[in-house]
């Protein structure tokens, strides 16, 4: 029979005040159970994408017309909104789920020992992206999808990606100053090579904000662009970044770079080129609703092999314990 451990008034106000310091004093989770958690929290933020572009393509977007609730009466979908109530309403359940495994990876970064107090403030930096990109996505349905506000939605949910993937990175890594792996002109290149796929993924929402997958079946306002022209120049960036990515691993290659740097350029460039196929196919085939939203998972794939080649580029190896200096009778001993 297993004992219940006594629980005294200084103990549940202590949980009260502060839960999270709480838990910690009462366990150590495996590094291996930490490195989970972020994981966890990266692959919602992934499904969170997709699910979105879920509602959005089979034009569920009003499915529930307004926010927080899903009708003015209901907080959850009725039988009558029929299947775009049940994948908004759906989709908004999946933000609990991603506020849970944030909340996971939180809890299990505070609790690890020895504290790292950046590795949680990580973690909390996702749960007020999530928080605010809450309230954005219901500011999306309450102005009828204006194409603006859906592109920020889809901006900070990268937002998010990024901060889950660095998580996820420093999870693997001690707390030590990083070491760089390779040179300062190939650093430059990296960061040359982020900042045209930030500009991608930008360019992405114009071209979301300008096309014809609008959201819902009435009429919505589009972006005044020529969508053909934005088109083209999200596919000429494109370009620009699998040739940097490209050059880069010649680059590594040539000044004789890590395995880890070379091996994630690698990937990236695999990423890099089964995004372009869809890209492709999806624009000449009158963008069918499944190409898209494979795009769109691709996107977010993409934008994590992008930020895991600039990560390869340092390391942070753990601090091993340390031997304590023998006692100065035994080493004058020795000496003798």
């Amino acid at each position: 029979m297993v004992r219940v451990p006594n629980v005294t008034p200084a103990d549940a106000l202590a949980a009260v005040r502060n839960p999270l310091a709480f838990i910690a004093e009462r366990w150590t989770p495996d590094p291996r159970t930490v490195r989970r958690a972020a994981l966890s929290a990266l692959v919602m933020s992934v499904v969170i994408v997709v699910t979105g572009g879920a509602v959005r393509l089979t034009g569920s977007g009003l499915g529930c017309p307004t926010w927080p609730k899903c009708t003015a009466d209901s907080l959850t979908a009725t039988s009558e909104m029929g299947l775009h109530g049940a994948i908004e309403f759906g989709n908004r359940m999946l933000t609990y789920v991603l506020c849970a495994a944030v909340g996971w990876a939180i809890i299990a970064a505070r609790a690890e020992k020895p504290r790292r107090a950046g590795l949680t403030r990580l973690g909390w930096a996702q749960f007020w992206i999530v928080m605010s990109n809450a309230v954005l996505g219901g500011i999306v349905v309450l102005v009828g999808l204006n194409p603006y506000t859906v592109a920020a939605h889809f901006v900070a949910t990268s937002a998010l990606i990024a901060v889950a993937t660095v998580m996820w990175q420093r999870t693997r890594e001690g707390d030590t100053p990083p070491r760089p792996l390779v040179g300062g002109s190939v650093q430059q290149l990296v960061w040359v090579l982020v900042g045209v796929t930030v500009l991608l993924i930008l360019v992405g929402t114009v071209v979301t904000g300008a096309g014809p997958h609008a959201g819902d079946s009435s009429e919505v306002e589009r972006m005044p662009v020529d969508w053909e022209t934005v088109t083209k120049l999200h596919a000429v960036l494109a370009w620009i970044v699998v040739t940097l990515t490209f050059a880069l691993w010649f680059v590594l290659k040539a000044v004789d770079a890590p395995r880890g740097p070379l091996g994630r350029t690698r990937d990236l460039f695999l990423v890099l080129l089964a995004q372009g196929a869809i890209g492709y196919v999806q624009y000449f085939t009158d963008l069918p609703e499944l190409l898209v939203g494979l795009h769109m998972l691709g996107s977010a794939v993409t934008w994590i092999a992008v930020l895991r080649v600039l990560l390869s580029l340092r390391e942070r190896p753990a601090v091993s314990a340390e031997l304590p200096d023998p006692a100065p009778e035994a080493t004058l001993t020795t000496t003798a």
